[in-house]
C-alpha cells in the first residue's frame, strides 16, 4: 500500500471521526444557547410566532401565484407584495363598513343584556321550572289564596305575601328593594324606582371624581392617560410588525429551510426532507384546514341566524366563526349565546338554532373534516381533548390555541421515528399522500 494513500486514509477518518465529535457538542452549546434567549425574551416572541403561522396559511397561495404562466413566473416578492395589498386593501374596507354596524350591535347588546337577563330569570326560569314540576307531578312550592299554584320566582319585581302550606305567610321583597314613605299619618311601601337620571347623574360622578384625581394626583392621570393611548396603539402597531414579518418569510422561505437542512448530516437528509413533508401534511390540516372550516361555519351560522329572526345575528356570526378555531370547546362556547336569544324570541326558535348548530357541526364531522382536513391530520379525539385541557391550564387561551398543532406536530415526529426505529410503516393514508 502507498503509505500518501495510508497517511491520507488515516488522516481522512481521524477527521471524520473528530468532526463526529463535534457535531453533538455544537447541537448542545447551540441549542442550550437558544432556549436561554427564548426564555429571556419570551415577552416579545408573540410577533414573530404570529408571524410564522400566518406565513405558513399564505404560503400555498403565494407558492400558487409564482407558478410560470405563458412562459413567465410573478417574482415571489411581487407576489407577497400582491397578496399583502390585497389583506391591507380589505381588512380597511372591513373597518370601515363593519366596525360602525359592529359598534352599534354591540352598544345594543350592552343595553339590552341586563333587562334580557332580569326577564330570562323572572319569567323563563318560572315557566320552565313550572313545566319540569308539571312534568315529574311534584307538588307546587307555593298555594296562592284561591289555592291557585303561583311558582316562586327567582328574581321579583313587586313586593309579594305569600301564604305557605304550614299556615304562614312569606315575604318576598323586590330585588331593587322597597322604600317607605309617609303620607298623611301612615306608611306606605313602594318598589324602588330607577331614576330618570340615573345615567346622566352617573356621567357627572364619573367626571367629577376624574376632575378630583387631576387635581390630587396628576401624574397618575396621565400614566393613565398614556396606558389608554399605548392600548390603542400597541395592537396596530404589532399588526404591521406581523405583516412584515410575514412578508420577510415568506419572500426567503427557501433560505430559511435551505439553512436548517444544511445542519442536518448528508446521509440523514433525505429522511429529514421526509420528517418535514409529513409535519406540513399534519399542520396544513390542523392550521390551514380548520381555518377553511371557520369560513365554512361561519357562512353556515350566519345565514341560519339571519333566517331564523335573531338579533343580533352578524354579531353571533363573528363569534361562531372565531370560536371555531378552537376545536370541540369552540363550538360548544359559541353556541351558548345563539340558542340564549333564540330562546328569548320563543321556546321553538330555540330549538331550531340549537338544531340548525347542530346539522352544521354534523356537516363539518362528516364532510369536511376528512375532505378538507385529510387522513393526514388526523388525531384521535381524546388526544385532542387531552391536549386542549392541557394547553388552558398551562397557558390559558394561547395554550388551547396552540394545543392541536402542537399535537399534530408530535405526531408527525412520533411517525417517522417509530417508522424508522421499529420499522412500523406509515398508515396507508399516509403513505399515499406521501
Amino acid at each position: 500500500m502507498d503509505p500518501d494513500s495510508s497517511a491520507s486514509a488515516s488522516s481522512s477518518f481521524s477527521f471524520g471521526r473528530v468532526l463526529g465529535s463535534r457535531r453533538p457538542r455544537f447541537f448542545l452549546v447551540w441549542g442550550l444557547t437558544l432556549l436561554g434567549v427564548l426564555a429571556l425574551f419570551r415577552a416579545v416572541l408573540l410577533p414573530f410566532f404570529l408571524a410564522i403561522v400566518l406565513a405558513y396559511v399564505f404560503e400555498p397561495v403565494v407558492t400558487r401565484m409564482t407558478r410560470p404562466r405563458a412562459g413567465r413566473a410573478l417574482p415571489r416578492w411581487s407576489a407577497v407584495l400582491i397578496l399583502y395589498l390585497g389583506i391591507v386593501a380589505g381588512l380597511a374596507s372591513l373597518l370601515v363598513v363593519g366596525i360602525p354596524q359592529l359598534v352599534r350591535e354591540v352598544q345594543a347588546l350592552a343595553v339590552e343584556v341586563p333587562a334580557q337577563a332580569a326577564e330570562f330569570r323572572e319569567s323563563t326560569l318560572p315557566q320552565i321550572e313550572e313545566r319540569m314540576r308539571r312534568a315529574v307531578g311534584a307538588p307546587r312550592v307555593a298555594e296562592g289564596p284561591a289555592g291557585s299554584a303561583a311558582p316562586a320566582p327567582l328574581v321579583e319585581r313587586s313586593l309579594r305575601i305569600v301564604p305557605l302550606p304550614d299556615g304562614s305567610y312569606e315575604v318576598r321583597l323586590p330585588t331593587a328593594g322597597v322604600l317607605v314613605e309617609e303620607e298623611e299619618g301612615r306608611y306606605v311601601v313602594r318598589t324602588r324606582p330607577r331614576p330618570a337620571g340615573d345615567e346622566a347623574d352617573e356621567l357627572g360622578r364619573v367626571v367629577e371624581t376624574l376632575v378630583e384625581r387631576v387635581r390630587e394626583d396628576p401624574a397618575a392621570v396621565w400614566g393613565m392617560a398614556r396606558a389608554a393611548v399605548s392600548s390603542v396603539v400597541r395592537p396596530i402597531f404589532t399588526f404591521f410588525i406581523v405583516l412584515m414579518l410575514s412578508a420577510y418569510v415568506l419572500i426567503t422561505k427557501d433560505a430559511i429551510l435551505g439553512f436548517f437542512r444544511l445542519l442536518v448530516d448528508p446521509s440523514r437528509r433525505e429522511r429529514f426532507d421526509s420528517l418535514l413533508h409529513r409535519i406540513d401534511r399534519g399542520l396544513s390540516g390542523v392550521v390551514r384546514g380548520q381555518l377553511a372550516i371557520c369560513v365554512v361555519n361561519g357562512a353556515l351560522s350566519g345565514i341560519g341566524f339571519y333566517a331564523l329572526g335573531l338579533k343580533y345575528w352578524w354579531l353571533l356570526t363573528i363569534i361562531a366563526t372565531v370560536f371555531s378555531i378552537i376545536p370541540i370547546f369552540g363550538a360548544i362556547v359559541s353556541s351558548i349565546p345563539a340558542v340564549v336569544i333564540g330562546f328569548q324570541l320563543s321556546f321553538g326558535t330555540a330549538v331550531l338554532t340549537l338544531g340548525w348548530i347542530l346539522l352544521i357541526h354534523q356537516i363539518e364531522a362528516n364532510l369536511l373534516n376528512p375532505k378538507i382536513l385529510g387522513d393526514a391530520a388526523r388525531v384521535h379525539p381524546v388526544l385532542v381533548v387531552f391536549a386542549l385541557l392541557s394547553g388552558e391550564h398551562l397557558f390559558g387561551i394561547a395554550g388551547a390555541l396552540l394545543a392541536v398543532p402542537v399535537l399534530s406536530i408530535t405526531q408527525s415526529i412520533f411517525l417517522h421515528d417509530r417508522e424508522h426505529a421499529l420499522g412500523i410503516a406509515a398508515p396507508k393514508a399516509d403513505r399515499t399522500r406521501g
